[in-house]
């Protein structure tokens, strides 16, 4: 159990430790100019969102996808990621970095499956043709998937975090 768990955790963090340079830079823009930042600056700070809400889960969706299926896992990926965030409603919503998590792996392994079951059976000279529209059409489905089906099962998952969050808070149990 727990080499399993570690397993997982090392998995984890393999998709965000490539990218940890981006929530750094979004970590800079988020200090120095939001109205509460050193620098306020509207401008500028108009940035912060949509590095946190789309950038970042894009990223870790393609690292993920890219673990699992090569560079088309990691293109699949962020098709995919991009239907969850949609599906809470972009920037109004909530961030996609857990839902990323869960795309951009489970794109990777369709896509993988995808090639798997094709392995073979592809006529000559149609293989960048059938490669692209696989990626395409797959991710589209994905897509959807990720709006109707993960956006609503993260939104539950982060309400039931959060009520455990501040249930502990409440109780005083965290310092």
């Amino acid at each position: 159990m727990k080499n399993a768990l570690q397993k997982f955790g090392k998995f984890l963090s393999a998709m965000v430790m490539p990218n940890i340079g981006a929530f750094i830079a979004w970590g800079f823009i988020t200090a120095l100019f939001i109205p509460a930042g050193w620098l306020p600056n509207e401008k500028l700070a108009a940035i912060q969102p949509y590095m946190l809400f789309y950038l970042l889960p894009v990223l870790i969706a393609y690292t993920g996808g890219k673990m699992v299926g090569g560079d088309r896992g990691g293109v699949i990926g962020g098709i995919a990621v991009m239907g969850a965030i949609a599906g809470v409603g972009g920037t109004e919503g909530q961030p996609m970095l857990m839902g990323a998590m869960i795309m951009g792996p489970l794109a990777g392994w369709v896509i993988k499956q995808f090639d798997k079951f094709m392995e073979d059976k592809m006529p000559a000279g149609f293989e960048m043709l059938i490669n692209n529209f696989s990626v395409g059409i797959l991710g589209m489905l994905l897509a959807i998937f990720g709006s109707y089906i993960m956006s609503p099962l993260m939104t539950g998952i982060m309400n039931v975090l959060t009520a455990g969050v501040n249930a502990l808070v409440n109780a005083h149990l965290l310092p």
